[in-house]
């Protein structure tokens, strides 16, 4: 009997970003019981993606990446109860498994909800990697709720995590947000999703000091490395930092003296380690689904490329990997 095959966009350890990925056909994937296979109709680059493509071994066999995607479910495992054949859905994938970059994708409804019925498919692929991680830091990590006051910092407020954490930040909870930024097209952006006052983050402790004397209750970090001296002074004592970031050898002694925390948020680390509560990730995108449909959320993507294949993917590896993106880019059938 043939298997069944499927087009797809397969990475490969290369010199070069230009021979580092290809159009391949590979099988389409086998269903576990509680999987969903999803037909993707629009994916997202995230950092995680270009940061996956260049620690890929050598090897004749495509890895398929790629994270966030929307899609239409065309087939459900034998556990599955929460989706069914025809939704139209919404997720940020596993590290474990084959990703989005592709025809179709198998996907544990876990971690999968209907997408907003307000967007499109390329405006909802934009959201729900970043929406994860902002959901899960504010609320797991930081604690917030709705009844929470203080100084929420967010640094690299223009990127992905960025300009859906303001967002969150601002409709569930009572915190003041401030903004890192430093062109006037990220500042400008960060205003735009509702940040109360952007600082310069290359004038990072002057700045944020000078908007609060008294320093900055909670902190957002995509980029730790060289800047822990500078946390140290301007979050207070028993503030909260929580970084999604890897930097080798981070040295944290300098937030001991105000006794300040430090979280670390991966946002594959339910479905990678199958726990308990892996179906939070499903709760936490229906709400979010809800709150776009009810236009307290917007989507954050920025540029929106129709081209599925190798060649859209390099340009949108190429735009994230640059650092200089504002938002979401995407890529479209």
């Amino acid at each position: 009997m043939t298997t069944p095959q499927m087009t797809a966009i397969g990475a490969f350890a290369a010199d070069s970003l230009e021979d580092s990925l290809r159009d391949v056909t590979v099988p389409v994937p086998e269903l576990r019981p509680h999987d969903l296979l999803v037909r993707v109709a629009a994916v997202s680059v995230n950092p995680a993606d270009w940061k996956v493509r260049n620690s890929l071994a050598p090897s004749p066999e495509p890895a398929i990446l790629g994270y966030d995607a929307a899609g239409v479910v065309e087939a459900v495992g034998p556990e599955v109860t929460t989706l069914r054949v025809g939704d139209e859905v919404w997720y940020a994938g596993d590290l474990t498994r084959p990703g989005t970059n592709a025809e179709l994708q198998a996907v544990d409804e876990r971690i999968v909800s209907r997408k907003p019925a307000s967007l499109s498919f390329a405006d909802a692929a934009a959201l729900p990697l970043t929406t994860i991680t902002a959901w899960e830091s504010l609320f797991d990590r930081f604690g917030l709720t709705k009844d929470s006051t203080g100084d929420l910092l967010v640094l690299g407020a223009a990127g992905g995590v960025g300009s859906i954490m303001i967002q969150l930040a601002k409709a569930l909870t009572g915190v003041r947000v401030i903004a890192t930024a430093s062109r006037n097209e990220s500042r400008d952006w960060a205003l735009a999703m509702g940040a109360d006052l952007v600082v310069n983050h290359h004038h990072l402790r002057d700045e944020t000091l000078a908007a609060v004397p008294g320093g900055v209750d909670y902190l957002f970090s995509p980029h730790s490395k060289g800047n822990i001296d500078d946390y140290a002074a301007i979050v207070k004592p028993f503030g909260h930092i929580t970084a999604i970031d890897e930097p080798p050898g981070l040295d944290l002694l300098a937030l001991k003296d105000k006794s300040i925390a430090w979280h670390w948020e991966l946002m594959f680390t339910r479905a990678k380690y199958q726990t308990p509560d892996m179906i939070e990730q499903q709760r936490l995108l229906a709400t979010t689904a809800d709150l776009v449909d009810q236009g307290v959320l917007r989507t954050t993507v920025t540029k929106t490329i129709t081209d599925f294949s190798a060649a859209g993917l390099l340009e949108a590896h190429r735009d994230v990997e640059s650092g200089r993106t504002i938002g979401k880019v995407v890529i479209t059938r």
